[in-house]
């Protein structure tokens, strides 16, 4: 017998369980239901290694962008015997303008370096899968512009500095690649509700 005061229960449903609600926009159902996530993912270890890495790359660019300043001499002793070996002179003040806007040149490059570092940081960091596309494409003309620069005459802090961030580049791109990085990718892009 059942107390007076509380309602009889519902009828069984004869049919079954009730199908998940669908999505009004189109799209897999609700994340209650087995769904998109709604919140924000969080981004598994590798990818947090490739984001802090990415902001070490930052700051060797920026390092980088310093040798230009502090080796005004030796890029200018440098691009004078470069051009004796071609057996040509230059007047004086001739390799002064160039070696100034060398390092000109220099310095809006190595600028330029450092932003888009922070970039790739931020984009890849937020989950953009464009984004690990770009910074693999980047990271292969960074080596295409590192063996080129080897037939170069160039400061020796320079080309430590170009060796280091070649590596580093290799291994933010493999940290990048990776299952958990894809995973992280996959559930970053999802649609949200």
């Amino acid at each position: 017998m059942s107390d007076p005061g509380t309602p009889p229960p519902p009828p069984e449903n004869p049919y079954g369980a009730a199908p998940p609600p669908q999505n009004p926009y189109g799209g897999p159902p609700a994340p209650e239901y087995g769904g998109a996530p709604t919140g924000p993912v969080a981004r598994p270890p590798a990818m947090d290694r490739a984001v802090l890495l990415m902001r070490v790359g930052a700051v060797l660019s920026f390092l980088s962008l310093g040798t230009v300043f502090f080796l005004g001499d030796e890029i200018r002793e440098t691009a004078r015997q470069s051009v004796e070996s071609s057996g040509e002179t230059l007047d004086p003040s001739l390799m002064d303008a160039l070696v100034a806007v060398g390092i000109v040149v220099g310095v809006v490059f190595g600028l330029l370096g450092v932003a888009l570092w922070l970039f790739m940081a931020w984009a890849n960091g937020a989950g953009k899968p464009w984004a690990r596309v770009v910074a693999s494409v980047l990271y292969g003309l960074s080596v295409l512009s590192f063996l080129s620069g080897l037939l170069q005459p160039a400061p020796i802090l320079s080309r430590a500095l170009s060796v280091l961030t070649v590596a580093l580049g290799g291994y933010i791109v493999y940290l990048l690649w990776q299952r958990e990085s894809s995973q992280f990718y996959a559930a970053s892009s999802a649609p949200r509700y």
